[in-house]
């Protein structure tokens, strides 16, 4: 938890610093909020929701519980868990569930319901979409988080934050998409 509360504060200082067109809050009321970012990648779509299914490989360590990326797993199907586990190293064992798939569309479109990070600690939970669409020689990946629910402090400060690290974890996403061989 104590990585999340430094993954909040790091986000606040560098939400306004965010590069133009990486992601936007596309909605924020007391209701709740919407981020989207979309990055395009040098994959076919089948390929690129395969890496999508492997956050292992592009998400941030700095934005896990455990501290490493590579204890995240995703399993793209209805009902999969997109989770993270460790194991007795100095930090103890443990287990998180960051979010599970109700939609599955291999090339099309992921579907993740979940509470990532700190909004775990509170009543709220967000939709977790990666919509998948040919473009050019590749594939344009749009992802976009609904977040809603009661929140202490209010759901519009923490957007900008929510962004910041989602549009993090895109940039991740196409850096290792275009790094591979084609």
């Amino acid at each position: 938890m104590r990585r999340f509360l430094t993954w909040m504060m790091a986000g606040a200082g560098m939400a306004l610093a965010v590069t133009p067109g990486q992601g936007r809050v596309t909605a924020s009321s007391d209701a709740g909020f919407v981020v989207e970012s979309s990055v395009d990648v040098l994959l076919a779509p089948q390929a690129a929701y395969a890496l999508i299914a492997a956050p292992d490989r592009w998400w941030s360590s700095a934005h896990t519980y455990s501290g490493d990326a590579r204890n995240l797993r995703l399993d793209p199907r209805a009902g999969g868990c997109f989770c993270e586990t460790w194991g007795d190293g100095e930090k103890g064992g443990g287990s998180v569930e960051h979010a599970h798939v109700v939609y599955a569309a291999p090339g099309r479109q992921l579907r993740l319901i979940g509470s990532l990070g700190p909004l775990q600690a509170d009543p709220v939970t967000g939709i977790l979409d990666f919509r998948l669409t040919p473009a050019g020689q590749g594939t344009r990946i749009t992802l976009s988080y609904a977040v809603g629910g009661y929140m202490r402090g209010g759901r519009q400060s923490i957007a900008p934050i929510v962004d910041k690290v989602l549009s993090e974890q895109m940039a991740g996403l196409k850096r290792v998409a275009d790094a591979r061989p084609h």
